[in-house]
């Protein structure tokens, strides 16, 4: 968003009072546009959160129901299916002969019930009903079964039978699983009791809150398994078994459906007819409780919407007072990075001023060595001179040649370190660099109180690295330690080169013993214009410069400091180029 202001109409008003309408219009239209922006859209999707959910829920409280049904109603049928698959199997791999004895149907009764007692009795009956063999907690032996209903059924329709559940002889609820076969001739039946707690054992454990329920209805509407209100096995059931179609689905049973329903409340049932036998599992809950969450969360929802409201009204002043507060920081930090640019540039003016003069400084540097040398020549020319005299001139031409000399070396890395070139890998004698650098700076430090203690692994393999980039790093990191001592009446800076073998680079450690970083700021000496010189001092980029060089290098560069005690620099290199892949990269600022 622009803040420009147009001065045209009052050119003599000052630019902060400039700043203070242009910040008051801002605060003004932030305002305006969060109510526009936040508002209206909270009401239409209130609305549509509110109208929509309600249908949403009941699909996925619907596709809930279905699963449950599913689940159980499948896990009926495999225990079904298992039981049928045992006496199938008895009759198959057993003579009609060997069933008819009673202690080999024993044996046979108590493999089946091996792992768990399913089965109560297990009777072998021929095509008239009457028992050949039986084995039971009953005397049944004497029962004709020629007229029962299941002994109907299963001769009708022939290979295996699920009866209802029905009292029977025994007087107690239970159901009846039946194989007919044929062996030559004759007819005959293997009949295996089971009581209804196996069904109630396998839908029991499934728990719909303070109102659902699960139980097996058959066609009649007998309750097969005992429900969790409302009637037991072998009752009538108030439901319209007729209404429910096909082979499973989902509905609300409402209580104006059914006569004998009348006084239920609604209800969620969802239902799943058995193959074998013709049985409706159920499961239902009230629809109250089922839909409890969902009414709560539309209640909810719409509180919320109404108290959001209010809430963007307070708000929005409140945020768009800060939002203003930071735009104004932004301006604030944006003045104070362009007056530090400035500073970068007037520096960078410096750098080729500088260069210029080392470069002016070789011309007469060059002229005193040869006038130097000329004055040699000359007091040997002249065997006669005073012996005490020549030998003081030749010593003063001695001191005179090794200033030279070094100057000429300063003017030398002046030059070097201020030539703009492309910057060229090649093999770089990290020891070598650093003797340089510190012979640059060591009058520097010298002035400061500061001694060098230097320790170089002489063994130090050399680097595939750009030597230009790597002296402005030790630039950098030298001129920052002997600044940290500005106070202080001395100091030591430490400098010491190690070979990692382990991980294939060198170490370089730059320490000193300076006034050293605070930690809730030790973060941040890395990021660009962040500095802790005083303003003029410092531009807050060469650290951050050092870092990408480095990086770039393919090597990491870590920060150890404590308060009044020194900060210690400490690079790694990879013995191999980044760039070629030769040595470890690491992408991610290491800082400690």
């Amino acid at each position: 968003m622009s803040r420009e202001v147009s001065t045209a109409a009052d050119p003599d008003l000052p630019t902060e009072e400039l700043h203070k309408k242009s910040y008051s219009s801002l605060y003004r239209r932030f305002i305006l546009l969060t109510l526009i922006c936040s508002v209206l859209p909270l009401l239409v999707v209130g609305w549509v959160i509110y109208s929509n959910y309600s249908s949403f829920a009941y699909s996925r409280m619907e596709e809930f129901f279905y699963r449950r049904v599913e689940y159980n109603r499948k896990l009926i049928e495999l225990f079904l299916k298992e039981r049928t698959n045992d006496l199938q199997l008895m009759a198959a791999t057993h003579s009609v002969n060997y069933l008819g004895d009673r202690s080999n149907l024993q044996r046979l009764l108590e493999k089946l019930n091996q792992e768990e007692a399913y089965f109560i009795d297990l009777g072998l009956i021929n095509e008239e009903g009457k028992h050949v063999a039986y084995i039971g907690l009953f005397d049944l032996m004497d029962k004709n079964y020629s007229q029962t209903f299941w002994f109907k059924a299963l001769t009708a329709k022939g290979g295996f039978y699920v009866s209802d559940m029905f009292m029977g002889y025994r007087k107690t609820p239970h159901f009846i699983i039946g194989i007919l076969w044929s062996d030559g001739n004759k007819k005959w039946i293997l009949r295996a009791t089971i009581e209804n707690e196996f069904l109630d054992s396998l839908i029991g454990n499934v728990k719909l809150g303070e109102t659902g329920e699960v139980f097996l209805v058959n066609r009649e509407g007998i309750y097969q398994t005992s429900p969790r209100f409302g009637g037991k096995i072998m009752d009538k059931s108030l439901l319209p078994i007729d209404s429910f179609e096909g082979e499973g689905g989902v509905r609300i049973l409402e209580p104006g459906e059914s006569r004998a329903y009348k006084k239920q409340p609604s209800q969620v049932v969802g239902y799943a007819w058995l193959k074998e036998p013709n049985w409706v599992l159920v499961v239902k809950q009230d629809y109250a409780e089922a839909f409890s969450d969902v009414n709560h969360a539309n209640t909810l929802a719409l509180v919320f919407l109404h108290l959001s409201i209010l809430a963007i009204l307070v708000v929005s002043f409140l945020t768009t007072k800060h939002m203003i507060g930071v735009v104004r920081k932004r301006d604030e930090e944006a003045n104070f990075l362009n007056r530090q640019l400035m500073q970068a540039s007037k520096l960078a003016s410096l750098g080729e001023l500088a260069a210029g003069v080392a470069h002016e400084i070789n011309n007469p540097l060059a002229i005193i060595l040869t006038e130097s040398q000329l004055v040699r020549d000359v007091i040997g020319d002249y065997p006669d001179f005073d012996r005490e005299f020549k030998t003081e001139l030749t010593n003063s031409l001695s001191q005179i040649e090794d200033q030279v000399q070094r100057c000429n070396q300063i003017t030398h890395n002046l030059l070097r370190f201020s030539r703009r070139s492309q910057a060229v890998p090649g093999l770089v004698d990290v020891n070598a660099c650093l003797e340089e650098v510190v012979v640059l700076l060591e009058r520097r430090g010298i002035t400061s109180g500061v001694e060098f203690v230097i320790d170089l692994d002489k063994d130090l393999p050399q680097l595939m690295t750009h030597p230009s980039q790597l002296q402005q790093v030790f630039v950098n990191l030298i001129a920052n330690a002997i600044d940290a001592h500005e106070g202080k009446p001395h100091g030591t800076i430490q400098i010491r080169t190690r070979a990692n073998e382990t991980e294939r680079g060198a170490e370089i450690m730059i320490a000193d013993t300076g006034s050293g970083i605070p930690q809730e700021i030790i973060d941040k000496v890395f990021d660009p214009f962040f500095t802790t010189k005083p303003v003029g001092k410092g531009t807050g980029l060469g650290l951050s410069i050092s870092y990408k060089i480095i990086k770039d290098l393919g090597g990491t560069i870590t920060v150890l400091s404590e308060v009044d005690k020194g900060t210690e620099f400490k690079i790694f290199l990879p013995f191999g180029s980044a760039k070629t892949g030769e040595g470890p990269a690491d992408d991610s600022r290491e800082r400690i």
